[in-house]
């Protein structure tokens, strides 16, 4: 079998592009800003790589969901009607998109909305199933706080979004209203650099506690970082763990 054919790399194909440049290939130049971002160009933000697939001539547009309009289906109605009863003015927008409700509130509202969600006796949302961020690469406020919540007495679901600024990334902490948010909130704030205000341990989670950056914002570096664990050892292969 012959070797294979050694190719010359061309000089601006180094993988280890900088945030900053990362973020200026990604982030367009359109006219409007949303919290949901402006067009971008490209696949990951790479550029100058050879790349063949195509996907260097990807455009892609901001999607801004509609506010939706009433009747919103189901028991989208009542669930809105019965949490602005027990929080007047705390929802900014509803959206209704692929059968599922999404309130987007502003963090001054969160602890408002969340105590009434699992208190009063019309939602009674028992369960926090879910607390993880998104980045909208572009917008003012480009860190979104997802949570998911679930009543297992009506059997129904909701999910909620707070929109922060990479400036000031505080979001209250739901710790105090579900003790499951805790473990969820520090890989977010791991992960996307959202800081949860009155979390009775904010550390990070999954990546060691001096790892620079939030591997999940669009504009970490992909590649050519260098690696950042230290004494890491390889056993030889007579004591590697083996799984049968």
């Amino acid at each position: 079998m012959s070797s294979p054919t050694e190719r010359p790399v061309p000089d601006d194909s180094s993988p280890d592009q900088s945030a900053a440049e990362i973020e200026k290939s990604t982030v367009g130049t359109g006219s409007s800003d949303t919290r949901f971002g402006v067009e971008r160009q490209g696949m990951f933000g790479v550029h100058g790589s050879g790349d063949t697939s195509g996907f260097g001539g990807l455009v892609r547009e901001p999607w801004i969901p509609p506010n939706a309009e009433r009747p919103y289906g189901g028991y989208f109605d009542e669930l809105v009607d019965d949490l602005l009863a027990a929080a007047p003015d705390s929802v900014a927008k509803v959206v209704v998109d692929r059968g599922e409700l999404t309130l987007y509130v502003e963090r001054e509202r969160l602890l408002d909305v969340a105590t009434a969600l699992r208190n009063d006796d019309n939602l009674r949302f028992e369960l926090l199933s879910s607390v993880s961020g998104v980045d909208y690469l572009g917008s003012a406020r480009r860190l979104h706080s997802v949570y998911l919540f679930r009543s297992m007495t009506y059997r129904r679901r909701v999910r909620v979004e707070v929109a922060v600024s990479v400036d000031d990334p505080h979001v209250p902490s739901l710790t105090e209203l579900y003790p499951g948010a805790d473990w969820q909130e520090r890989e977010t704030f791991d992960m996307f650099g959202i800081v949860y205000d009155g979390h009775p341990g904010l550390t990070r989670i999954l990546m060691p506690d001096d790892w620079d950056g939030h591997p999940q914002r669009k504009d970490y570096p992909l590649g050519g970082i260098p690696v950042q664990y230290k004494g890491a050892t390889i056993p030889p292969p007579d004591e590697r763990r083996a799984y049968k």
